[in-house]
Parts: structure tokens; C-alpha cells; sequence
């Protein structure tokens, strides 16, 4: 019996190392397959994080048929963000109007390749076997980067993205107004015409205090007053001096006119005229 049962043992352990090698030699034989990834979903408050290293994003919107044909490749294409060492995320534009602005995005689906914070536009087909030759073969660098002055961190973007989330903050006090508290379109209107010419006209008594701060007026100096006054007497000293000027010419043109005067006025005849304006005294007769 114990050699019946140490030739079962060796019998089966002998299958057990069969049924091993089979396995190990399907899985060898299997394709290579993607580790799985994670789909990262950029925020207002995360975005900063694309920054750095390399990146793939797509804006998408829930709606949006082109959207949703693309979202089962693109979670395809994740999953083999680990093995390419590039990050996979998605930007929901309804939900983070600030990065719809940031990135001017004007059509729906877009897609950005980054790259140590430099952008550029994904132009290309939208297959995961595009995507992969696209990051494998380093296709972005043909690509032409988005200009510093509309990147997403420049100031301009800033103010965009900052006019973008006013708005959307305007069209939720909207709605709010008109379905919450049953406010008519048109008195909702009214109110925001209100609140913009409120906000314009405190605006500009700001702009003004802050002129009057950083330039102040002339008027407001110490020495206004006193310098205002010494010009005023230059002034007077000045025209003074132009009616003594006026009234000394006319003096002398007066002596002149008279002198003349004086040489054609007739007496006693030719000769005594001709003597009075000589200076030559006239003689007895």
C-alpha cells in the first residue's frame, strides 16, 4: 500500500507541474496589456498641478454628442498613462467655467498636450491608437506651443477666466431669482441694469479718490497760496510797467507832433515862419 500511494503522489504531482507550465505559457503568450490608470478630473482648484510634468486633458461637456463618443477611448487611453509616463485627466467645462476661460476653449472636444507648463493644441484623429503614437513618438514637438501671452497662467488668461466665472456666477443668481423666487425675466434684468450702474458709479468715485491719492491736486500743496500770489503781483508789477512804457511813447510822439506843429504855424509871413521853426530869434524892423 505505501508503494500504491507514493506512485498516486508522484503521479500527481507530476500533473500539477504540468497544469503550471500551461498557465505560465498562456500568460507569456498573451499581449502585452496596460496597467491600470487613473483618469484625473481637473478643478479650478487643482489645475496648477498640469504644470508640471507631461500631460494629455480633454474638455468635454456631458452633453455634447462628440463628448460622449470620445469618453469610452479616451478611458482607454488612460490606462495606459502609467506605462507612458504622461498624465490622462478630463476638465468638465460646466462644471469649471474659470478653465473654459483660461484655455479659451471654443469647441467641444479639446484637447491640450503639456509639457512642463508649455501647451499645445492636440489637432489630430481621436482613436487610442492615435493618442499612443502621438505620446510615443513625441508628435508634439512638431506642433507649434501656445504663445506665453494667452498660456493659462499669463494675466490676460487670468482675467478671462476670472470674467468667465462672473458671468456663470450671474446666469446662477439668474436662475435663482426667476425659479426660486419667482421673479419675472424682466425684473431680473432690471435688478443686474441696477446692480451694473451701482457698481459703475462706486467704481469710478474709486478711481477718482485713488487719482486725487497718487496725483494729487496743486491746490492742496502749502505753497499754492504764496506762489499764486507772487505771480499775481509779477503780474501787476508787469503791467505797470507796459503803461508807463505806453504812456512814455505817447509823450514823445505828443513833442514831436507839436515841434512840427509849431514850424507851420504863420506869423508875420514866410520869413518869420521860416525863423520860428529854425530857433532863430527874429529881427526888429
Amino acid at each position: 500500500m505505501a508503494c500504491t500511494y507514493t506512485r498516486r503522489i508522484r503521479g500527481m504531482t507530476a500533473g500539477a507541474c504540468v497544469f503550471y507550465a500551461f498557465i505560465a505559457t498562456c500568460v507569456m503568450l498573451q499581449p502585452a496589456s496596460a496597467k491600470p490608470g487613473k483618469l484625473r478630473e481637473i478643478t479650478d482648484g487643482n489645475w496648477e498641478e498640469i504644470l508640471t510634468g507631461e500631460w494629455m486633458i480633454e474638455f468635454f461637456a456631458p452633453w455634447c454628442p462628440a463628448c460622449q463618443q470620445l469618453q469610452p477611448v479616451w478611458n482607454e487611453f488612460a490606462e495606459w498613462g502609467e506605462d507612458l509616463g504622461v498624465s490622462i485627466a478630463k476638465v468638465d467645462v460646466t462644471e469649471q467655467p474659470g478653465l473654459s476661460g483660461r484655455f479659451i476653449i471654443t469647441a467641444l472636444p479639446t484637447i491640450y498636450h503639456c509639457k512642463d507648463g508649455v501647451f499645445r493644441r492636440y489637432q489630430g484623429a481621436r482613436s487610442k491608437d492615435d493618442f499612443l503614437n502621438f505620446i510615443d513618438e513625441k508628435k508634439w514637438q512638431s506642433i507649434e506651443p501656445v504663445s506665453s501671452w494667452f498660456g493659462p497662467s499669463s494675466f490676460l488668461m487670468n482675467a478671462m477666466s476670472a470674467l468667465f466665472k462672473l458671468s456663470m456666477f450671474i446666469r446662477h443668481c439668474h436662475n435663482y431669482l426667476t425659479e426660486q423666487l419667482g421673479v419675472p425675466v424682466w425684473g431680473s434684468y432690471g435688478i443686474f441694469a441696477l446692480a451694473t450702474l451701482i457698481s459703475g458709479l462706486t467704481l469710478g468715485l474709486v478711481l477718482v479718490f485713488v487719482a486725487d491719492f497718487v496725483f494729487p491736486s496743486r491746490r492742496l500743496s502749502p505753497d499754492y497760496h504764496h506762489r499764486k500770489l507772487l505771480a499775481g503781483q509779477v503780474r501787476l508789477l508787469q503791467q505797470s510797467e507796459d503803461e508807463q512804457e505806453a504812456d512814455g511813447e505817447e509823450e514823445d510822439d505828443e513833442d514831436e507832433y507839436g515841434g512840427k506843429t509849431e514850424e507851420w504855424q504863420p506869423v508875420g509871413g514866410a520869413d518869420a515862419v521860416r525863423r520860428r521853426g529854425l530857433g532863430v530869434p527874429e529881427e526888429d524892423t
